[in-house]
């Protein structure tokens, strides 16, 4: 069982509360996110045929703006001035795989807004595809790539965590999770 001294969203009481980065330094913040839709492939093959720039396009936009709106969608984020997000779609014969990167100079992580962004994103392909597969399944949600901040820089490569310098440095994201999992 998780104390909720471990999880910073609960306080002593174990109540839901904003965590306080009022004295946390300003560092460049960068997170990128990934999924993957999967679909039949004649829906990908009809996707790919027809006006898909308008449903990758409009996808990216909707990614966007649900990066800009992850405080209101999750009341515990703060609200970030976000500098860049960026969606890239890359389509396979039975899936779609996207990935959103966010970008920001700040106090806290941006790493709820890239998953946001890649979700809302996933879900309106799924929205705007649904006459052509309605049992398209969203998959793979997570964070790929974290930097800045106090726990450095962590990646996760081919289901292995790759995270750049110490567990301390790196925040030790899949070891905490592991060593949950071993625990039954």
């Amino acid at each position: 069982m998780v104390a909720a001294n471990d999880l910073t969203h609960i306080d002593a009481h174990g109540h839901a509360r904003m965590v306080d980065v009022t004295q946390k330094p300003q560092t460049q913040r960068v997170a990128v996110a990934r999924c993957t839709i999967s679909s039949s492939r004649s829906a990908i093959a009809s996707l790919s045929a027809g006006p898909e720039n308008d449903v990758f396009a409009a996808a990216r936009v909707i990614g966007i703006q649900a990066a800009k709106q992850t405080p209101d969608l999750i009341p515990l984020c703060h609200p970030l001035l976000i500098g860049d997000v960026a969606l890239d779609f890359e389509i396979e014969a039975d899936h779609i795989k996207i990935e959103a990167r966010v970008e920001s100079f700040g106090q806290t992580g941006v790493e709820m807004e890239a998953l946001t962004a890649c979700a809302a994103a996933a879900l309106a392909i799924c929205d705007m595809c649904n006459t052509l597969d309605p049992l398209m399944t969203v998959d793979g949600l997570r964070v790929w790539e974290k930097r800045g901040g106090r726990s450095g820089t962590w990646r996760f490569d081919a289901g292995t965590p790759e995270q750049a310098g110490t567990p301390e440095q790196a925040g030790q994201p899949d070891s905490a999770r592991a060593e949950a999992s071993d625990r039954g």
